[in-house]
């Protein structure tokens, strides 16, 4: 959503670097010749509006090469961004260089991951290090609130959870994931459980990074014990989604099921536990 004050420049800079070059190009294709083409009527010798829109159709193919370099100066700087992004994700080493990262490096490095990951991602360029939402992720119709807390030595308590459960309700997403360089309190955790809340500690936020890197550095050993952890269908390979039976003995418990369901029918009992994959929280179908 656009800020108050915020051109469209500076929105295109936001936006993928193709949208500034497409813009450019419809914008030259129209004043060049879409609107000089255009027969407008005179309504009589002193009729203004004619007047105006005419002289504009005579000046606008002048003014068409200006506006089309203009709107690529934002794919450019998009470009860069993208590009810087991309570099910053494929260099870190371990959790350690995640966590030398700045407050405002570290949503870039989780927004790059989850792009990656095929979802819809949406920064938010803000100022300040803190403030609510850093993310929007959108992926299968569901739609994720990230926040992103660059915290080494002190734990993310259960204050920020309560929160960001808060906005959740309110925006109406399907969960919220909050992802800390360090670790989260005990309490923080215990008000998680049974809630569409995601919380990610420094190891798996390391984890994720790796899983995501062009090159990782990965071993076949250290895969293999992600994939034995991860919350994945042990007969097709699926995720598991968290449902609640709605027929049944079991009618209003929680349970794992299978998101290929119908074609595979996995069930799995739903312990409370933290889900170890990025997100995993979503409404059944």
């Amino acid at each position: 959503m656009a800020r108050k004050n915020e051109s469209i420049l500076n929105i295109l800079v936001l936006l993928p670097w193709w949208v500034s070059v497409a813009l450019s190009g419809i914008s030259y294709l129209i004043l060049k010749y879409f609107i000089p083409s255009i027969e407008f009527q005179q309504k009589g010798p002193a009729d203004i509006t004619y007047m105006l829109f005419k002289g504009l159709a005579n000046v606008a193919p002048t003014f068409a090469p200006i506006i089309a370099l203009i709107l690529l100066i934002p794919a450019m700087i998009s470009f860069f961004n993208s590009f810087r992004k991309k570099k910053l994700l494929d260099k870190q080493q371990d959790l350690d260089t995640i966590r030398a990262l700045s407050w405002k490096q570290l949503e870039e490095l989780v927004a790059e991951a989850y792009r990656r990951k095929n979802y819809s991602v949406v920064e938010n360029y803000g100022i300040g290090p803190d403030g609510g939402v850093d993310l929007v992720l959108k992926k299968d119709g569901n739609l994720f609130l990230v926040q992103c807390k660059q915290w080494k030595n002190q734990r993310v308590d259960v204050r920020v959870v309560r929160e960001m459960y808060d906005v959740m309700t309110a925006k109406q997403a399907n969960a919220v994931i909050i992802i800390t360089s360090g670790l989260f309190t005990q309490e923080a955790k215990n008000f998680a459980a049974n809630k569409p809340i995601d919380l990610v500690e420094g190891n798996q936020l390391a984890d994720l990074i790796k899983s995501v890197q062009a090159n990782p550095t990965y071993s076949p050993a250290e895969i293999n014990k992600s994939q034995e952890t991860a919350n994945l269908c042990p007969d097709c390979g699926g995720e598991l989604v968290l449902r609640v039976a709605r027929h049944g003995k079991n009618a209003g418990n929680k349970f794992w099921g299978c998101s290929n369901f119908p074609k595979c029918k996995f069930t799995k009992t739903y312990t409370g536990q933290q889900i170890t994959t990025w997100p995993l929280f979503r409404r059944a179908p």
